[in-house]
């Protein structure tokens, strides 16, 4: 019997990427989602208690919703909708579990992950005393550290090195989230500038929503342009405050 009860201040990170994951400050390499052998020995390399993991964004991709009008009544329709929605809007082969997160201006942000996996990983990380607290997307991780903190409108992009080019996120805000685009199709750098960015900023100045500074994370240099860039330190700490 104790007088106190205190719980714990802080989790160990798990950061999965298709060819890596970074826990406790080792790095595993990957190819893909790690196996359930594979992700065991990353787990049992971590102290027991609370992980919190954050998400290649393709494997749990991500939708901004700005056309919900009505939503039906009770929690278990509104999951039901939600899943419809995000499922349809994506064209997704599988069932994925989805969060919903209502955002200031009327628009839900739905973030999806196939349901297998999360099952697996839950299961395993619980078997292993390695509970898993929070489960978030790499972009969405990185705009909850740098947006809050920013007072003028920007854009991130969260990238993932592959064979040939970089998959990845594109986010932008001024007040709240205002545009949420993803990409599962390879392309350089160059390639996302001009193809990808340019025409996005395009777009938000036309709603007189204009970035004044990009934010990169994963790639280790972005071309120049109009608009001022940074790139976003690429260490990644061995725990995340609760």
């Amino acid at each position: 019997m104790s007088l106190f009860s205190l719980k714990p201040t802080a989790a160990s990170l798990v950061w999965l990427e298709p060819r890596r994951v970074v826990a406790g400050g080792r790095t595993w390499p990957v190819d893909g989602p790690p196996n359930e052998a594979q992700l065991a020995a990353i787990l049992q390399a971590l102290p027991p208690g609370p992980t919190s993991w954050v998400v290649e964004d393709l494997w749990a991709p991500s939708l901004l919703a700005r056309d919900i009008v009505a939503l039906p009544s009770g929690t278990e329709a509104q999951d039901t909708f939600f899943r419809w929605k995000f499922n349809g809007s994506l064209a997704l082969d599988t069932p994925h579990t989805v969060q919903a997160l209502a955002l200031d201006d009327g628009a839900w942000l739905l973030a999806g992950i196939p349901e297998d996996l999360r099952e697996t990983w839950i299961q395993t990380a619980l078997r292993l005393g390695r509970p898993i607290h929070r489960l978030t997307p790499r972009w969405l991780t990185l705009y909850n550290r740098l947006a809050p903190g920013q007072d003028r409108p920007g854009l991130l992009l969260s990238l993932c090195p592959q064979d040939d080019g970089y998959t990845g996120t594109l986010a932008a805000w001024g007040r709240t989230l205002t545009l949420l685009r993803q990409w599962t199709d390879p392309a350089d750098l160059a390639t996302w500038a001009s193809e990808r960015v340019e025409p996005t900023v395009a777009y938000l100045h036309r709603e007189s929503r204009t970035p004044q500074e990009i934010w990169v994370w994963g790639a280790p240099h972005w071309p120049d342009g109009d608009i001022p860039h940074r790139l976003l330190p690429s260490d990644i700490p061995a725990q995340e405050s609760l």
